[in-house]
């Protein structure tokens, strides 16, 4: 194999694919990335069996020759150390040639590096996945849903279904599910798919996702999201994005959420956001983050907060709007912060159906997200 490859779009495609390297792996050739050089261009391949990830540079982009090919061939070489040295190389040109024994030869002004490279033909094989269910999305959509929802899965692998967001399609629908036992978000929006087409146990880590989340065009381009037996492929311009789907049934949770409240009230998304994250300071050092929200009479709630060692914070706030019997409730200040970042809205619901039932939030014009944390028992 030998080839000359522009820098920028080297770096770009390394830098999507080292997302699926992982430091854990048992096997050798995994902490590697797959190059292989055609007629066609140049792909690059890491994985960690969990995650896959291919990103494809052409021989050529717009009037810009991006590959110079001569001679086609592949070879496996260490990631960590690949991606370093071909970001600190000094030219705009990159040239990379493979001899005997997989010995590889990179060339850059004049720097040369010599690297011991692996057999290709010993990388796993991508998952092979029949492109017959298919759903697409906008990716700037498809990011928020990620960004509204992957936060609240469980970090605790003794259930690692609650790791994962589960998606689940039914009449033309696709809804996000996470949950750590503390806390859930929900998230749904309409698709232009089969209206027959049904899914109801595709739960992704949580963790792959925001790994997803970050090679995600910003720009509203539509995502290909190809579901099979046990894996998810999202196809994207020149990436290819595999994940298995993990193993096990998600919970429902449906049964969480309550269809009636006892109290209601409408406040300043920001206004409410600010005062916890002062009231979680002093929470903070207690490490308990347990902030105490009571509401008034004069369409008012006071949000409170005390430290053994520091003292105690009080503040009151206005309410847009407030209805049914006044309640004290004390809360995770970090998981209502969380809810609160990702809310989207200038002013929130906020729907209570007791003191110790589940405090229920969503933006006052979007009934589609949904965000539910539990209370805390306090005394006094």
């Amino acid at each position: 194999m030998k080839l000359t490859v522009l820098k920028e779009h080297l770096n770009e495609a390394i830098g999507h694919v080292s997302k699926a390297i992982s430091s854990r792996t048992t096997i050798p050739i995994l902490t590697g990335i797959k190059i292989e050089a055609s007629a066609a261009g140049l792909t690059l391949t890491a994985s960690d069996t969990d995650i896959s990830i291919q990103s494809f540079i052409p021989i050529e982009s717009g009037e810009t020759v991006v590959v110079e090919l001569y001679a086609k061939g592949s070879v496996v070489l260490p990631a960590k150390f690949f991606a370093e040295i071909i970001r600190k190389l000094p030219s705009d040109r990159i040239q990379i040639e493979v001899g005997e024994q997989f010995q590889t030869i990179i060339k850059a002004g004049s720097s040369e590096i010599q690297i011991m490279g692996l057999d290709p033909e010993e990388y796993p094989l991508l998952p092979q996945i029949e492109e017959d269910k298919i759903i697409r999305l906008p990716s700037d959509l498809l990011k928020t849903m990620i960004r509204q929802t992957s936060f609240a899965v469980s970090t605790n692998e003794t259930t690692p279904i609650l790791t994962g967001v589960q998606w689940t399609i039914e009449g033309g629908k696709l809804k996000f599910v996470a949950c750590d036992r503390h806390r859930l978000a929900t998230r749904e929006v309409s698709i232009d798919v089969d209206p027959e087409m049904k899914f109801h146990n595709i739960v992704i880590s949580g963790r792959t996702l925001n790994e997803l989340n970050k090679i995600l065009p910003e720009q509203n381009t539509l995502i290909d999201i190809v579901i099979a037996d046990n894996q998810v492929l999202f196809k994207m311009h020149a990436i290819l994005f595999y994940t298995r789907i993990l193993d096990g049934t998600y919970p429902d949770t449906s049964k969480l959420i309550p269809q009636s409240y006892q109290s209601e009230l409408v406040v300043n998304t920001k206004e409410l956001a600010d005062s916890i994250d002062r009231a979680y300071l002093l929470s903070r050092e207690d490490k308990t983050n347990i902030v105490r929200m009571t509401m008034n009479e004069d369409e008012s709630i006071e949000i409170s907060s005390s430290s053994s060692e520091l003292g105690k914070l009080t503040e009151q706030l206005k309410l847009h709007k407030l209805k049914g019997e006044l309640l004290k409730i004390s809360f995770n200040s970090k998981y209502m912060l969380d809810a609160l970042k990702v809310m989207d809205s200038d002013f929130i619901h906020i729907g209570f159906t007791g003191a110790m039932q589940p405090i229920i939030m969503k933006p006052e014009e979007n009934a589609n997200l949904l965000q539910l944390i539990l209370p805390y028992r306090t005394t006094g």
